[in-house]
């Protein structure tokens, strides 16, 4: 078991229960945790089943940035304006 620490562009509790979702269904993470106050999703996964920059795709298809990995552009498009940058 391994864990990664991701900065995210996440804005609100949206954000956070969306992207910790789309980890927590994603075959390999065993749990994610998202701070708001820091931005960073904690994840812990499966070395053998999954690879970081899959975990970082992840979070991009759900339409937020992961570290230096932009947001899928539709996902980010489909996003509540409150969940956009700046939408806070």
């Amino acid at each position: 078991t391994d864990t990664l620490k991701v900065k995210t562009s996440s804005q609100c509790e949206d954000c956070k229960s969306r992207i910790e979702n789309k980890l927590n269904f994603t075959k390999g993470v065993k749990s994610s945790k998202l701070d708001l106050t820091t931005k960073v999703v904690t994840v812990v996964y499966d070395s053998e089943k999954i690879k970081p920059e899959e975990i970082r795709a992840a979070i991009a298809k759900a339409g937020y940035d992961a570290d230096t990995v932009p947001a899928d552009a539709k996902a980010y498009k489909r996003l509540p304006k409150c969940c956009q940058k700046g939408g806070h």
